[in-house]
């Protein structure tokens, strides 16, 4: 009975081993305290986002009478709820993004190759563990870090690529992106015009 107890808990460090590794961002921790008849006891709250860096991302929130743990207990739940983002070219967001969370409201918009991330501090964590490389983002109402990080999760789950859409019209991907051709045309012709 033992035996097989050592091999099912081996079997499952395994199957952790062959999972792609999760990079983890500590975003925040509050130390609340509870007065009971002896004095005050002190647990701590944590705020963790994970991600592989490829598209994938997800945060979680543990509390404990520790920090380690209440961190541990945090990116556990963070990796239950991931997400995948399709991301373009690997580096930016597909078309600009608003998502809100109660009072929280993030608007996130794509960038040109070099612009880096621009947002603020539990947004930049969400960006960086996804591994978004530009873009720019603008937190409008609440700055509480829970609020922040679930609207900006609302926003993401959003974003639709041009395969999605294309896929769910009964389209191809070219019929539904603009032709880069067009555009070009377009502006020459203005340019002849002045």
């Amino acid at each position: 009975m033992a035996e097989r107890d050592n091999n099912r808990g081996g079997n499952r460090r395994n199957r952790e081993e062959q999972t792609p590794e999760f990079a983890d961002r500590l975003v925040a921790i509050n130390r609340v305290s509870k007065t009971v008849k002896g004095g005050k006891r002190f647990g701590f709250a944590a705020l963790v986002v994970v991600g592989d860096q490829k598209g994938r991302v997800g945060f979680g929130k543990g509390k404990a009478k520790e920090v380690p743990e209440a961190i541990r207990k945090a990116t556990e739940q963070a990796k239950r709820q991931m997400i995948r983002v399709a991301l373009r070219d690997g580096r930016t967001l597909h078309h600009d993004i608003e998502g809100r969370h109660g009072a929280g409201r993030v608007v996130m918009r794509t960038a040109p190759a070099g612009t880096g991330i621009i947002a603020g501090g539990p947004m930049r964590a969400v960006f960086e563990m996804l591994g978004v490389q530009d873009v720019v983002s603008k937190s409008i109402g609440s700055q509480n870090p829970y609020n922040m990080i679930r609207a900006t999760m609302d926003g993401l789950q959003k974003e639709q690529s041009p395969r999605n859409v294309a896929q769910r019209r009964g389209k191809k991907v070219a019929d539904i992106l603009p032709k880069r051709e067009d555009a070009s045309d377009t502006s020459a012709q203005v340019v002849e015009e002045a």
